[in-house]
C-alpha cells in the first residue's frame, strides 16, 4: 500500500477534548481546546495553546490561571458547542445548564460533571504562530471520587472521556495493558 505526503500540518492525534474553564474580574468562561497535554512531570506543567481572537485568550492572560476539565460522552454536546460559541456573546455555563463548583487553589470554577479538573497557574506565554501556548504550572488536581477503583487508582474506563481526531469526537476506555507489558517476564 502506497503512502501519500502532505504539506505540513498537525495529524498527531487523538487529542484530549477538554473545557477550559477561566476567570477573571468577574467574568467567567468556558471553551474547548484540542491542544493540551504533558509538559513535565517534576514539577507537574502542563499547557493548551488559544488563538489570541478567542475570547477566553485575554482572561486567561490577565488572571495567569484556568482549570483543564477532562470531558466525557456524556459532556460530549457541551464540549462541541463550547468550541464553537463566543463567550463573548453568551453565558455558555447558562446556556448548556453547566453546573461548577469553585476550585480549590484558583479563583475559577470547576465543571462539576467534569472526572477531572487539574487546576493551573501560568508560568509562561509562548507565541507561535496561529495559537499561542500557554505554559502552567499544574496547582492541583481534582478527582471525582466515582470514578476511582477499590485502591484509589483513577479509572478511565468508568467515565467514557473523549478525544478528539480529525474533525471528529471519539470515546476512549478501554485498557489493553498497563506499562511496562511488552517486557513483563510471562
Amino acid at each position: 500500500m502506497a503512502r501519500q505526503t502532505w504539506k505540513p500540518g498537525t495529524l498527531v492525534y487523538p487529542l484530549p477534548a477538554v473545557i477550559i474553564t477561566c476567570k477573571n474580574e468577574g467574568i467567567e468562561n468556558a471553551l474547548t481546546v484540542a491542544w493540551t497535554g504533558t509538559i513535565c512531570t517534576d514539577p507537574a506543567m502542563t499547557y493548551i495553546s488559544i488563538r489570541k481572537e478567542r475570547y477566553s485568550y485575554d482572561l486567561i492572560k490577565k488572571s495567569k490561571v484556568f482549570c483543564i476539565n477532562l470531558t466525557t460522552e456524556e459532556l460530549a454536546y457541551a464540549t462541541d458547542y463550547c468550541g464553537v460559541k463566543s463567550g463573548k456573546n453568551e453565558n455558555k455555563f447558562k446556556s448548556l445548564n453547566l453546573e461548577t463548583e469553585p476550585a480549590t487553589m484558583i479563583d475559577v470554577p470547576m465543571l462539576k460533571k467534569s472526572p477531572v479538573t487539574i487546576e493551573c497557574k501560568v508560568e509562561e506565554i509562548k507565541e507561535l504562530g496561529s495559537h499561542d501556548m500557554f505554559i502552567a504550572k499544574v496547582l492541583a488536581i481534582n478527582v471525582d471520587e466515582k470514578y476511582l477503583d477499590e485502591t484509589g487508582k483513577f479509572d478511565m474506563e468508568k467515565c467514557n472521556l473523549i478525544a478528539y481526531s480529525h474533525g471528529q469526537y471519539y470515546t476512549l476506555g478501554k485498557n489493553i495493558g498497563k506499562f511496562g507489558f511488552s517486557v513483563k517476564k510471562k
